[in-house]
């Protein structure tokens, strides 16, 4: 195991790096154009980009890597080939050595972890999304999980989004098809919030309490927080029983075992969604854990996003609308009236040029969507993969989409996490519920 710098702080290199990624982009883009055109030449230029993207954010270390996971999770947003370069950061998560671990204590609490524990491990067992997770022991308490961020990561926030934001700006300057400059702004407004939040480890810590006194569910645990030993940069919190997806999955549990973990996901996430109103909105394998009996332990509070009734209003009338025949008159026009009350598409365009124009570029992303409702008992073990969004339909939802509602990008994210998880689950779910009863599902097919 390796150890980890603190991320550079300094203004002038961290813009000196995002300013040699723009003018490598520049370059990049003046040796595409002399290249015959083909699908293949370019989808190996929008990799190039994302591979001189993702390598500018590796420098930087910091908040960055993690914007360019969160950046990688927004479908139609960039081009296929840059999102999957920039997804390398899911895998990113240097631990750090023990002396900073130490420091990170020390500006805490004023003294060392050994000092506030009966017992702390050094080594971390986990990595966190902007830190990592140590094992201790706490009198009256026992095993704990102790997750401690990476030093001068809140530091870096404000600058990376805005050296981010340059380097999207350089991408515009490409012949790559991105969204209107007011769906972009939308995103990273919405990234630096999230970012913000899960940098407050003491904002975590009330998440924590608030979903395990409301969003308590049969089958899903989650951790309570410590808050004697708790600051802003270091959370403790009940340490939970199971292994994570892959390692559970390396067992080989029996279908039953599966589909009940997946029940468990599904219906926490319904209910947290549509009855709550409040989601955890960074749901990728590393923050779940799996125990032979089933329960599901959900982990990392630090990404959470509370979603407005008119906001869940409109998705559900669109998505209901979405699971009527193709040939339904009422269909096309209640999506319609759907997307503008959130604010998705703009509020001047007509029914015939969403149904000619944008509805084609959509039509993928939203079967994909709501794929799961089409049958009473979904099976994850056949879900398609999330579609790759062709340049022509690239350029039309720039030209219709009007902005991106602040709600939209952390349900995405999580949607998109959830669809992965199930589906690597492999589970069998009921997905019927009083939004979506199994009667329309069914007749769409049975």
């Amino acid at each position: 195991m390796g150890s980890a710098r603190a991320p550079r702080t300094g203004r002038l290199a961290r813009g000196t790096i995002t300013g040699l990624a723009a003018a490598r982009i520049g370059m990049a883009q003046l040796g595409h154009r002399v290249r015959t055109p083909s699908v293949a030449a370019q989808a190996e230029h929008e990799a190039a980009l994302g591979r001189i993207l993702f390598g500018a954010l590796g420098q930087l270390r910091g908040s960055a890597l993690k914007v360019s996971q969160l950046l990688s999770m927004h479908p139609g947003l960039l081009p296929d080939g840059v999102r999957q370069e920039l997804a390398r950061a899911h895998h990113q998560a240097p631990p750090l050595n023990r002396a900073l671990v130490g420091r990170v204590f020390r500006q805490a609490f004023g003294q060392e972890p050994e000092a506030l524990f009966d017992h702390f491990e050094p080594t971390a067992f986990a990595a966190a999304s902007l830190g990592q997770v140590h094992r201790a022991q706490l009198a009256g308490h026992g095993t704990v999980a102790v997750k401690v961020q990476y030093p001068g990561i809140a530091a870096t926030i404000a600058s990376d989004m805005q050296l981010m934001r340059t380097a999207l700006r350089a991408l515009a300057h490409t012949d790559l098809p991105l969204p209107a400059d007011a769906v972009v702004n939308g995103v990273m407004h919405e990234i630096e919030a999230t970012l913000l939040r899960e940098v407050d480890y003491l904002q975590e810590a009330e998440q924590l309490q608030w979903f395990a006194q409301h969003a308590a569910r049969p089958g899903v645990a989650m951790a309570r927080p410590l808050l004697s030993h708790t600051r802003a940069q270091v959370l403790t919190q009940q340490h939970l029983p199971g292994q994570h997806l892959q390692a559970w999955l390396a067992t080989q549990p029996p279908q039953a075992q599966r589909d009940q973990a997946g029940q468990h996901l599904w219906d926490w996430f319904m209910h947290c969604i549509f009855a709550l109103g409040r989601v955890h909105a960074d749901p990728h394998p590393g923050n779940f854990l799996f125990s032979a009996d089933g329960t599901v332990g959900v982990l990392d509070f630090g990404c959470t996003r509370s979603l407005s009734g008119g906001f869940r209003h409109q998705v559900t009338q669109a998505w209901s609308a979405l699971l009527r025949p193709a040939a339904d008159p009422l269909r096309d026009a209640q999506v319609l009236q759907a997307y503008q009350a959130l604010g998705l598409a703009r509020a001047d365009l007509d029914l015939a040029t969403y149904t000619h124009a944008l509805a084609p570029a959509l039509a993928e992303m939203q079967a994909w969507q709501i794929e799961p409702f089409t049958q009473a008992v979904f099976d994850f073990g056949r879900k398609t993969p999330p579609p790759l969004t062709a340049p022509q339909h690239q350029r039309m939802l720039g030209r219709h989409l009007a902005q991106v509602p602040g709600e939209m990008p952390a349900f995405e994210r999580m949607w998109m996490g959830l669809m992965h998880l199930l589906t690597q689950l492999g589970a069998r779910v009921r997905t019927s519920s009083p939004l979506f009863p199994r009667g329309t599902a069914a007749t769409r097919n049975p």
